[in-house]
């Protein structure tokens, strides 16, 4: 399984296994699909529940603040959340490997 946390991110070396135990039961539990609309931009469909936009964004939040090259958009729909992830250049290969994780932990193939 490939290792999306890049060098530069800024959360502690003994709490990153626990962040990405959080993305990973995330994947695994509402991981409907996911697109490359551009080289710079992912886009994970999520199934939608009760407080699961809350947790959504309460994850890219901390997210965003030790990795600060991520912009992260949550958009709620009737029965799923939109989550996009973008980067600059210089991390384009951190969406591949989060898509990677992503299906992975969701135990399919993406398209």
């Amino acid at each position: 399984m490939t290792n999306w946390i890049p060098q530069s991110c800024t959360l502690p070396t003994t709490e990153q296994p626990l962040r990405v135990a959080e993305f990973d039961a995330l994947f695994t539990e509402r991981l409907a699909g996911s697109s490359r609309p551009d080289p710079l931009r992912l886009r994970l469909v999520l199934t939608g529940g009760p407080g699961v936009e809350e947790t959504v964004r309460d994850l890219v939040a901390r997210e965003s603040g030790c990795c600060s090259f991520f912009t992260f958009t949550v958009s709620p729909c009737t029965e799923q959340i939109d989550l996009d992830v973008e980067v600059d250049g210089a991390h384009e290969r951190m969406l591949d490997a989060l898509r990677e994780r992503a299906a992975a932990a969701a135990g399919r193939e993406l398209p």
